[in-house]
Order: C-alpha cells, then structure tokens, then sequence
C-alpha cells in the first residue's frame, strides 16, 4: 500500500477532529446537582436529601433519564461552583436581576416570601428598609437576603453578620448577637420548629416584596451547559406542572394546592 502524501495529512487530522467532536456532542451530559441545607425546601433527612424543592428536581432529573448525586453544599460554595463550573445545576436559587444574565434558568420549583424578623421579647418595629440600618443583621454569606442587603447600601461587619449556614443565624437572634434576621419565611419557621421553640417566638419586622416573587425560587444551570441540555430540562419541568405531580409535591409538604401564579 503506499504511503499517504505529505499534504493528505491535514485532511485526516480533520477528518478525526471532526468525528471527535461529533461523538462529544452525542455523549451524554455528566450534570453536578448542588444545593444547600435550607428545610424545607431541600435537607439532609435520616441519611437521604429531600424537601419540597428536592422532589421536584428529582422527578425533573428521572424524567430526562439523568440520576446524578445530589451534593448538599454550603450555600457560597454551591453558588460559586454553578457560577464557573459547566454542567452544574443548583437550586433552590432565588431569580433576581442582579443574578439574571449569571444562570440559565429552568423555571421556578417552590413559593417564597421573605422578611426581616425579630424576636417577640425584643420587637423591632420598622416602617422602611432604611430604618433596618440602625440594627445587626443576620445574614447568610452570598445568599439573596445578603445580596438584595448589600445592594441597598448595608455593610458586612457594619450592620451585616455574616454566616455560612442558616441555622446559624437563628442561635445569634436567640443570644442577642443580632438584632434582626433576614430570612425565607418556610425556613425560618422550620429552623424554630427543630430547635423546639415556637414560631410565635419571632416578629415579622419587614416584609420584603422584592424578594417575595410569586414565581418563587427555581432550578437553573450554569451558563457552560449547552442549551439543548437546558431545553429538556425546562420541557421537564412543563411536564410536571401540566400533568398535576408539581401540584401534588406542593400539597404534600404545604398542605394546600400550590398557588395558580406557578402553574
């Protein structure tokens, strides 16, 4: 046989980089799938993670034929990996314009409302957010609370004390290390509720709308993973609405059908 000419071998070199690149694009998506200890939306529960949020992912992830481990992470960690790693999905992440060009969003998973609590045997009374500068605030480092604070002019180590984990936050407004406490409503009474404390042991100081969408908190990617991965992720996730099972999660841990503004 004779040998290939000089100038043939440019030609396989393509020839094998384009069936590389072919084979790549035709293997599945390896997806990483972080969240955080947030109850109950997602949490760690007699050796396995579930929550409200948790079960909705899963069945998205069982629809599209994926069965990634689920890494519970502190919050500045999962946050940060879905910030520059490809192929990483992260929830439950609050959608907000600061984070809107960050992330591929897939769609919302559960309902929030957020507030600036305060303990009921030392009520603070606010009418603004700018009245909540005069006060220490727990927050959670990277979070949206942290975040949304941040952008309206309060400083980390001047009114913000910063934590990695929220139930943190709620031992430093039981042993006055804190004044206030931003937080997600279903999380701040779940973290009273396994401390053995009652729920009416805190105020709702301020509520916070901005933070309060009715779309709620989502699922989203980060901006490395191909759009086509995306789009079957977000069918998925139509899928489940439309058929009932996002209704039937939401029932399940809320005791109430999920709001019509989800559906």
């Amino acid at each position: 046989m004779p040998l290939p000419k000089l100038l043939d071998f440019p030609l396989i070199a393509v020839a094998l980089a384009a069936s590389t690149i072919s084979a790549q694009e035709l293997a599945p998506q390896a997806i990483r799938v972080v969240t955080e200890n947030l109850a109950p939306y997602n949490m760690m529960e007699n050796g396995r993670i579930t929550g409200l949020s948790t079960e909705v992912v899963q069945d998205v992830l069982a629809r599209v034929g994926s069965s990634p481990r689920i890494e519970i992470l502190p919050w500045a960690r999962a946050y940060d990996l879905a910030l520059h790693a490809d192929n990483v999905l992260i929830y439950s992440i609050a959608r907000t314009p600061q984070r809107e060009h960050l992330f591929k969003w897939i769609g919302a998973i559960a309902p929030t409302s957020w507030f600036l609590f305060s303990l009921s045997a030392r009520p603070i009374v606010l009418n603004s957010l700018e009245e909540a500068k005069r006060y220490s605030i727990a927050t959670v480092n990277k979070d949206v609370g942290e975040q949304y604070l941040l952008g309206h002019g309060f400083k980390i180590g001047t009114q913000l004390r910063s934590s990695r984990m929220y139930e943190q936050n709620y031992r430093k407004l039981k042993a006055d290390r804190a004044d206030l406490w931003i937080s997600n409503e279903l999380n701040a009474m779940s973290l009273i509720r396994q401390h053995g404390d009652d729920p009416n042991t805190i105020i709702r100081s301020l509520a916070l709308p901005e933070l309060s969408s009715s779309e709620g908190l989502y699922m989203a990617f980060s901006l490395g993973t191909p759009d086509a991965v995306v789009a079957q992720y977000r069918l998925a996730l139509q899928n489940i609405r439309l058929d009932g099972t996002y209704s039937t999660v939401m029932k399940k841990w809320l005791g109430d059908p999920a709001p019509s503004s989800l559906e």
